[in-house]
Parts: C-alpha cells; sequence; structure tokens
C-alpha cells in the first residue's frame, strides 16, 4: 500500500530532508518553549567548516551549516567575502534554519570565504570563516610528448606536466602499459611536489614508454598523460660524474604545530648518489622516518622543537653535493583567556579582556554586533583589551574578540547587558518577623534589586537607626545588632533609592530568653541486647514553640529504616525520649539531641559504649607450612569494650564438611597471642585458614580467609581398606580394593603396589598400579587352576616413598564358566502374553553359577534373533510377559556366572493362549429388588482365533471410589448386592484362559434402603412396559473406561 493513502489531501508533501529538517525544527521549539526561561543573545552551537565540493558529485548541493542557541529565536544571514548574500538575487540559493544552501554550485561564482551572520534582540555574532572550495582534476593535454633520449648511465627527468586540478593529487608513473607501475628505489624517484620522474642514472632497462598518472585526493579521479618515449643514444655511454640535486625542498618550509613534514631530496650522478639528512646544530628528530631510499625525511607531528635548519647532502664516489633550508613551525591561534558574559549597572566602567597564543603571535580586533567597533570617547581598543567608561544602555549587545595571524583566526563571544532599573524588593523579604533571644546576633536581611545600586537608610519606628559598635549596616544593605536585648524590639524599615526611583520594607524584631538543654545519661555503658532510653529536656520561653531532633555520629536518625531499633517518644510539650532496643554493636556512638524553636537552635550529645562480641580478626598469613603444620600471624581483633579471653583457629579443604576447629600448638590461644601453630594437617592438602575471636559477651565473627596453600608432601600413611576377591574369567585372580581418598595421598605420584602368593609359598609377586582412582587389578595365568587360594595385601606409594600395605586377606582365583546345561526345562502358557519357564540345575564344584540367562524366540525366527531375560541367584523359573497371543514359542536356558556362559539347555516350546473374547458382554438387563440387583445379558461367543468363555466378571464399585469388588459366575446372570447407601457402577467381562475380554456399558444404580420392590415379570429376560416404573430408578450410561 503506497504512503499517498495515508496522506491528508491538505498536507504538505516533503522529501525526506525536508521531513527531518520539519521535525527538528519542531522539536527545538518545544524543547526551548520547556527550557528557555531566562532571554539571552546568540550563542553558536555549530559554525560552518570549510567545504570542498566535488564537481563530479551525485547530489548537486552543498550546505553550509550554522546553529545557535538563543531566546527570543535568532535570525540567520550569511555573507560571502565580506558581504552580505541576498538570498532573493539568486533562485540557487535557500536558507533553512541556520543552513545555507547552495544548489548546482559553480566554482566561478559561488568559491570564497563564508560566514554566519545569527541575529536576535540583543545582538548579533559573526562565525569564523568557512572556505568553499571545488575539487576537480582537468585531462592532460593531448599533444603527442616528444621522445627524451639519453646516454646509457646519464641522469633524466621526465616532466608530468599535470592537467588543471584541486586541491592536492598524488603522482605515480606508469612504464610501457597499465598497471605496470615505476618502482621507485635509491635510481627512480616521483617527486610529490612536482610530479616528476628522476631517474639518477638511465639503464638499458629503463628505456620504454613512460605515462604520468595523477589522482585526485578528494574525488579519487584519475587520469594519464600522453606516453614520454625514454630512448639511448648510440653515441656512447656516459662517464662517471658528481651528484646534482634535482630535487629539494624549499629553501623556507612552513607547517602547522601537530602536523606532518615531508621533506624531499633526490639527486641525478653516476655511480647512482646515496641520500643523507642532517640538522644543523642539533640532531634529526628520533620520531622521524625516512622514505623512498632516504630520498624523502618525514618528521610526523612536528612540535616548536622540530623547527631549524635540515641539510640533504648527495655523494657518490666523484663527490657530492647538498641543499639547506629553514623549517619553520606555526600555531593556530588558541585561547588562553576568553570573554563571559556581563550584567552592568548603568553608569558602571566595562573592562573586558581577550588573550591568545600563536606564532605569530596574534593580533585582535573587536566586534559589536557582527560590525567592526569604532573607538569613542568612552570606547578605547588596546589590543585584546576593550574598556568602556560609564556604560549606558545603548551599549548592551553581543561583542566578539577575533585573535588572528596568518594562518587563522578565532572568535569569542560575550553578551554585555546594562540594567536601569528602580529599586525592588523580592517577595520573601517583605514583612518578616524576626524573633532571635538575647544576646544573639540579629541580621535583618535588606537587599533591593535596582541599577544603579540603590542607596540603603533604616529606621526603627520613626527614627533614624544610629550605627554603633554595636548596632552596624552591613555593605549589602543589611541591618546587624549583636549582643541583642529587649530594648531592640521593635519595627524595623529599609529604604532604597537610585535615580529610577524607590522601595521600602518592614521587619519586626522580638527578643526572647535563650532556650537551655538537659541530655541524660551522659554516659552509658551497654550489652548488645540490652536497652535504654535517653530523656532531652528543653527549659525554654512558654511563647515558643519546640521540636526535638535525633542524632548519632553526627546523622539524623531515620526512625523508618532503622529496623525497628529507635523510638522517639514525647510525652511531654517540653521533652522527648530516645528509646533504643536490642542495642547492636553500631548503635554505640554519640547521640545528639537538638532543640529546635523559632528564636534559637541548641544540642548536646551524650555517649553509649556497647560492649559486644568481638570483632573479626585482621588478614590471616600463613608464616610457615610443613607437611603437617601451618604456623599463623592475624592481626587482633576488635574486643568492643570487652577482653578478648582466647581465639580458635579454623581450616577448610576440599574434603572437609565446611570449616572446621583443628588442634593448635599451644592448644588454647589466649586474648593476647596473634599467632599459632595449626597441627595434625594432611600432607599435600590445600588449606584455608581463618581465626575467630571469643570474649566473655559470645563469640564474634570470623575474619577473612587466609590464601588458599598447600601443605608439603610426604609419604602415604593410609593403606587402602576392603581388600576383597572378584568374580572373573578362568585363570584369572581378580583383587578389589577401596581406593585412597585423595585427601590421604599425601603427594603427586600416587599409585598402589599389589602383592599375592599362592597359599602357603613364601614369596611375594608385587605389580604396580600407577593410576590413584584404580580399584581393582587383574592377574591371569594359564597355570592356575579355578578357585586356588591366594594370599594378598595392596600397599601404597607415591613420589616421596612407600607406604603401609593392607592386611593380608585369602582371595581365591576365578572358578571358570558353568559347565553343565539346565535340566528338565518346561515351558507352560499362562495367558494370552505370559509363558512360565522352570528348570533344574545341578550343582557343581566349579563354575557356580551366578544366575540363568532364558532364551526365547518365536517359531518363524531364527534362534540367533532370539531374545533373552536373565535372572540372578538360584531362581529356578520365570515368566515372560509381553509376548502374542496364540503364537509358538521355543526356550533355552543357561548359567552364567563373573567367568562367561555355561552351555545352553534343550529347547522347549510352548504356545500362548489365545486372546480374550473381543465382544463385550450385550443386551444388559436388570431390576433391583430393595439391597440388590439381578442382572442378566447375552452370552458372549468367541470369535474362532479366540479364546473359548469360561465364565464372566461382574465388576461394581460405589461412585467417587477407586476399588472394584468383583463377582464371578459362569450363566450369563448375577445378584448383585448394594450394602450400602449412594450410587453404584457395574460393568460386565467375559473371561477365558486368555484373560478378561472386553467390558460392557456401564450402568449407574442408585441403592434403595427402602421395603422390597418385586418386577412384575417372573422373569428378567422378558422385560415388559409394567416393569418400566423400575427402569426409571437407573441410568444406562455410555461405555467408558474401568
Amino acid at each position: 500500500m503506497s504512503e499517498e493513502k495515508y496522506q491528508s489531501p491538505s498536507a504538505p508533501r516533503f522529501s525526506p530532508v525536508q521531513l527531518y529538517q520539519h521535525h527538528s525544527r519542531t522539536l527545538k521549539c518545544v524543547l526551548w518553549l520547556f527550557t528557555e526561561s531566562v532571554d539571552y543573545g546568540p550563542v553558536f552551537v555549530q559554525e560552518p567548516e570549510g567545504v570542498v565540493f566535488p564537481t563530479d558529485a551525485d547530489e548537486n548541493k552543498v550546505a553550509l551549516n550554522c546553529e545557535v542557541r538563543a531566546n527570543p529565536v535568532p535570525s540567520y544571514r550569511w555573507l560571502r567575502n565580506g558581504t552580505q548574500i541576498d538570498l532573493e538575487s539568486d533562485y540557487r540559493y535557500s536558507l533553512i534554519d541556520g543552513t545555507f544552501i547552495i544548489s548546482n554550485p559553480s566554482e566561478a561564482k559561488d568559491s570564497g570565504q563564508y560566514q554566519c551572520l545569527a541575529t536576535n534582540s540583543f545582538g548579533s555574532i559573526l562565525s569564523r570563516e568557512a572556505t568553499l572550495q571545488f575539487a576537480y582534476l582537468g585531462n592532460f593535454s593531448g599533444r603527442t610528448r616528444t621522445a627524451v633520449s639519453v646516454r646509457e648511465g646519464q641522469g633524466v627527468v621526465l616532466l608530468c606536466s599535470p592537467p588543471p586540478h584541486s586541491p592536492e593529487i598524488i603522482y605515480s608513473w606508469v612504464f610501457n602499459e597499465f598497471p605496470s607501475f615505476v618502482a621507485e628505489d635509491s635510481r627512480r624517484f616521483i617527486s610529490q611536489e612536482t610530479g616528476n620522474l628522476y631517474i639518477s642514472k638511465v639503464q638499458t632497462s629503463d628505456v620504454g614508454s613512460y605515462i604520468c598518472l595523477v589522482k585526485n585526493t578528494v574525488t579519487n579521479a584519475r587520469v594519464l598523460s600522453p606516453p614520454t618515449p625514454l630512448t639511448l643514444r648510440h653515441d656512447g655511454v656516459m662517464g662517471e660524474y658528481e651528484p646534482k640535486i634535482e630535487v629539494h625542498f624549499p629553501l623556507t618550509v612552513t607547517a602547522a604545530k601537530g602536523a606532518t613534514v615531508k621533506l624531499e631530496c633526490f639527486a641525478l650522478g653516476n655511480p647512482v648518489p646515496t641520500i643523507t639528512w642532517m640538522k644543523v646544530n642539533g640532531y634529526i628528530p628520533s620520531k622521524s622516518r625516512l622514505r623512498k631510499s632516504q630520498a624523502v625525511l618525514e618528521i610526523p607531528n612536528v612540535q616548536l622543537d622540530d623547527a631549524g635548519i635540515y641539510e640533504c647532502r648527495a655523494e657518490n664516489s666523484r663527490g657530492k653535493n647538498s641543499f639547506r633550508g629553514q623549517l619553520q613551525i606555526y600555531t593556530y591561534p588558541l585561547w588562553v583567556e576568553k570573554l563571559n558574559d556581563t550584567q552592568l549597572d548603568s553608569g558602571s566602567p566595562l573592562r573586558w579582556e581577550c588573550r591568545a597564543t600563536g606564532k605569530p603571535r596574534p593580533t585582535y580586533r573587536w566586534l559589536r554586533n557582527g560590525a567592526p567597533l569604532v573607538p569613542q570617547n568612552r570606547v578605547h581598543v588596546v589590543n585584546g583589551v576593550l574598556m568602556i567608561h560609564s556604560v549606558n544602555q545603548s551599549d548592551s549587545g553581543m561583542y566578539q574578540c577575533l585573535a588572528e595571524n596568518k594562518h587563522g583566526a578565532i572568535y569569542a563571544s560575550a553578551e554585555l547587558k546594562v540594567l536601569a532599573s528602580a529599586p525592588t524588593f523580592a517577595p520573601n523579604q517583605l514583612k518578616r518577623t524576626i524573633i532571635v533571644t538575647k544576646d544573639r546576633e540579629v541580621v535583618i536581611e535588606c537587599k533591593p534589586q535596582g541599577a544603579p545600586k540603590p542607596t540603603i537608610s533604616w529606621k526603627k519606628g520613626d527614627k533614624a537607626v544610629r550605627e554603633s559598635k554595636r548596632i552596624a549596616i552591613l555593605p549589602d544593605g543589611s541591618l546587624r545588632i549583636l549582643n541583642a536585648s529587649k530594648s531592640d524590639e521593635g519595627k524595623y524599615a529599609c529604604h532604597g533609592e537610585n535615580i529610577f526611583g524607590s522601595a521600602a520594607i518592614a521587619a519586626s524584631v522580638s527578643v526572647k530568653e535563650p532556650t537551655r538543654i538537659e541530655l541524660t545519661p551522659k554516659r552509658t555503658e551497654l550489652t548488645v541486647g540490652e536497652s535504654i532510653v535517653l530523656n532531652c529536656r528543653a527549659i525554654h520561653d512558654a511563647s515558643l514553640d519546640v521540636s526535638f531532633h535525633w542524632t548519632l555520629k553526627g546523622q539524623p536518625i531515620d526512625f523508618e529504616k532503622d529496623g525497628g531499633h529507635f523510638e522517639s517518644i514525647r510525652a511531654q510539650a517540653s521533652s522527648a525520649d530516645l528509646m533504643i532496643r536490642n542495642i547492636l554493636l553500631m548503635h554505640a556512638g554519640r547521640y545528639g539531641c537538638r532543640v529546635q524553636t523559632t528564636a534559637d537552635s541548641v544540642s548536646d550529645e551524650a555517649e553509649l559504649l556497647v560492649r559486644g562480641p568481638p570483632g573479626p580478626p585482621g588478614i590471616v598469613i600463613v608464616e610457615e607450612i610443613t607437611e603437617s603444620t601451618a604456623t599463623l600471624s592475624w592481626t587482633p581483633a576488635a574486643d568492643n569494650h570487652s577482653p578478648i579471653s582466647s581465639y580458635n583457629l579454623q581450616a577448610r579443604s576440599p574434603f572437609s564438611l565446611g570449616w572446621q576447629t583443628v588442634r593448635t600448638v599451644p592448644e588454647t590461644i589466649t586474648g593476647d597471642m596473634e599467632s599459632a601453630v595449626a597441627v595434625d594437617l594432611n600432607p599435600w592438602v590445600e588449606y584455608e585458614f581463618r581465626v575467630v575471636a571469643t570474649n566473655p559477651i559470645g563469640t564474634g565473627d570470623p575474619s577473612t580467609p587466609s590464601r588458599m596453600i598447600r601443605t608439603n608432601e610426604a609419604v602415604p600413611k593410609t593403606a587402602p581398606t576392603n581388600v576383597s576377591g572378584r568374580s572373573g574369567r578362568r585363570h584369572e585372580l581378580v583383587i578389589a580394593w577401596e581406593p585412597v581418598s585423595e585427601e590421604f595421598q599425601n603427594g603427586e605420584g600416587f599409585g598402589y603396589i599389589v602383592a599375592f602368593r599362592p597359599n602357603g609359598t613364601r614369596g611375594w609377586k608385587e605389580k604396580m598400579v600407577t593410576s590413584s582412582d584404580a580399584s581393582k587389578f587383574i592377574y591371569r595365568d594359564e597355570s592356575v587352576p579355578p578357585l586356588t587360594p591366594f594370599e594378598v595385601k595392596v600397599g601404597v606409594y607415591n613420589n616421596k616413598g612407600d607406604g603401609p600395605f593392607s592386611p593380608i586377606v585369602v582371595i581365591c582365583s576365578a572358578e571358570g564358566e558353568p559347565s553343565a546345561a539346565p535340566t528338565d526345562v518346561q515351558a507352560t502358557s499362562m495367558s494370552v502374553s505370559e509363558i512360565l519357564v522352570a528348570w533344574k540345575h545341578i550343582k557343581e564344584s566349579l563354575g557356580r553359577p551366578q544366575g540363568f540367562e532364558v532364551g526365547y524366540w518365536k517359531d518363524m525366527e531364527q534362534e540367533d534373533a532370539a531374545e533373552t531375560v536373565k535372572t540372578r541367584g538360584n531362581e529356578s523359573f520365570i515368566i515372560l510377559t509381553g509376548l502374542e497371543g496364540n503364537t509358538l514359542y521355543h526356550f533355552t536356558v543357561r548359567a552364567y556366572n563373573g567367568a562367561g556362559y555355561g552351555p545352553p539347555s534343550s529347547e522347549v516350546s510352548a504356545t500362548t493362549r489365545k486372546p480374550p473374547p473381543s465382544q463385550a458382554p450385550s443386551h444388559l438387563r436388570w431390576e433391583q429388588q430393595g439391597p440388590q440387583v439381578s442382572l442378566v445379558w447375552e452370552p458372549v461367543r468367541p470369535l474362532v482365533n479366540e479364546s473359548e468363555v469360561l465364565g464372566y466378571k461382574v465388576f461394581y464399585r460405589q461412585e467417587g471410589r477407586s476399588d472394584s469388588q468383583v463377582i464371578e459366575t459362569l450363566k450369563p446372570q448375577a445378584v448383585v448386592p448394594l450394602p450400602e447407601a449412594g450410587v453404584y457402577i457395574i460393568e460386565i467381562r467375559a473371561y477365558s484362559e486368555g484373560g478378561d475380554g472386553t467390558a460392557s456399558s456401564q450402568i449407574r444404580v442408585p441403592s434403595y434402603s427402602g421395603g422390597k420392590i418385586t418386577s412384575a415379570q417372573p422373569a428378567l429376560r422378558s422385560l415388559s412396559s409394567s416393569s418400566s416404573v423400575l427402569l426409571l430408578l437407573a441410568l444406562l450410561t455410555p461405555s467408558a473406561s474401568w
């Protein structure tokens, strides 16, 4: 959908740029409405920047930006080369806010220096100059260039003669055809100043066609010159000659501070000259780099001390030549002292000074409202100083100071407001009543606003106030009375006057008795958890209201956020209590009570000392570590006003359950100790340590844990436990043990030594197990008969040595896999999905089974696809479940143990029973007679592939219960008792040797607790309409899952 469908027919249409500018203006207006409440003159937010406009640009517009903040909103004008631009004179000009836009710019008409002039009712300011220049690159002359012919060994200069261009261009040369560029080296050089190609010594390989390629640095446009052929003369070879410098930097090079300077120097000569550089009376800056085989000296970020005389020297075996030139560094003007907006009373003097640094030293000019300031009788300009004697309102406006040298200019702006008004007083100074206490100082303010500054006079009643040692009029006009007394009470009036008018204010002074304060108790010691009440009582003038304010350690107590510990109680008008409940250590300190009246404020302090458990000890340092001890030191804990009685040392390792108290030397660490030794540590375990202090009040918080440190290695001391045998294959001795925890391995390289020997022999066989996590070793020897007894022990070792062995135990070698197959295997069908498989097993002296595996498969399948089920122990039967109904299965049984499987039994077979009937009992009819229900239904007839019906099961339960009761019957009828009141749910299933069949529809029958109800018909099979009243007592429901 196009945007135009959402546009009002009368709404103006904007381009994306116009929309952005429109909303920017709207936003600025809204912001100004809310943020600008003071009027002021223009202040630049953005001044125009110089623009280089590519003549081949896609968007044929130039925008010069200018933005100021001012209130009222300013208007904008633009100047080019100092002359105001008439926007109406050229359709190409437009102004959006302060941005000046030139469409289809032309170098002939539009290049130059531009300035923005912003004006509102307070004055005008002029922006710095911004240069508009045009970037272009012309074409080379199409004239064929004459071939240059030289002797071999002679030097040559190939001229580029670049086309018209702006601004800078980059030169390169093509040899014969593009893009085969001439590579610069000690023999060939391309000057980026002249564009020429210099070959110091021509060789045969230089013969060819040369093309100068220039690239504009702004537009990236490139053009190629016509080729210049270079040929060799045949009248001989050029002999050797001394260097001749063809390219060198100017005699004077000027560069701005911070710029990168590149000085070129290249010479023709045979042999090829070598270029070297030096700085006369100094050193080449260390940051300098030599480029292009030393033909270019590059100095980045030049500073003032890099200035000086530089010399390049060309030298070969035939002689040398040199050139010297001076590098001068200039700096743009930079403000040291700028102007500030100033407000002056009419008639006051103005002195403004602006100062800037720069090289050459800047000169100064002054502007008023964008125009040069003309000195007059009252106006004097001396360099950067502007002085105006006795300013008046005509001097108000925007002033600018320009600091400039030949490399640039900077502008500083400020607004001068000249004030002229009759005296006025702020509303808060009018009709004041001042209440003070005796002997205090009274200051009655009198600060009228007016220009020139008003003169002040005071009266008490109708008499002028006379100044004395006790009564004085201050420089700001206020009246000060020292050591106030009752005689100072009364009405005072202040009168301010200047040439434009006068104004007065009045104030009443009332002198009261001073307020005194009593805070009790002054100093108290408490224990954590106790409570206290501080009482603060004020003795004050009865006519004054009084308020109380409580502080702790100089900060106001927040009664809402202090956890209910503090409560302020005001029982009487002249006293207040501070209740502190369940005091904590943090509540210790100086408590202040400040009594405030309208006349004065007095305060007092009381100190509370709180005794409590110690604070945490300082940093714990591990001074020394051994394999089982650690020497620790710490800084004492704060005793919290109760001496520390003891310290407790705790440790934590990856193997401990949190922090554990460790044994120490000395065993008891008294409160005056700051070090102890932790003992009975495990070797090669990483520990952290902390210290806890205790005093008579209790135990404090623990210190910060020490750094983690590992105890030294030691020979292991803990042998493996629970060494025993495991079942294995024939001829194997399987030895198992419980691995030693890493906590007790005591070092790196931990492993096990397994030692064993046949019972009754002397020598031990030892095997190394290098894994610290190992828990089993298997020794295999084909000559070892089954169940041969061995004496076995398992030891430990690490890099520090061998540790202890476990106690010797007797373990027998593996007995071998079972050798006899189970006998008397029988398979009996139990249901449609279950078959019972039973067997007998002959006891063997060797190869005792751990259990039996039963394999079974369908008649149409191969024995290889048999599924298996295992039993454990001496079980001699298993019931297989999940089988398919009416399917023939085959079975084998074999014994197994850890050594493997014995031979299978002979195969037996059995067929699962047919599935139960799928037909549900139907045509269910019933009759209720008192507390029982008689049921009758049609007999179920099974399908050919279903088992015969053996009888029926009637399931009934009370509604809301899950447990059902069952009545079995051989006939399609039954009587169901309903012993309790409620609704019963009944359903019927046929059953066969294949299990229970499908359930009938459920019926809901309410039990009947009244008299006997009999049917009108003798048989249920022929229920008629006469029994309809009985049918109303029950509701037949659809079949649902039981």
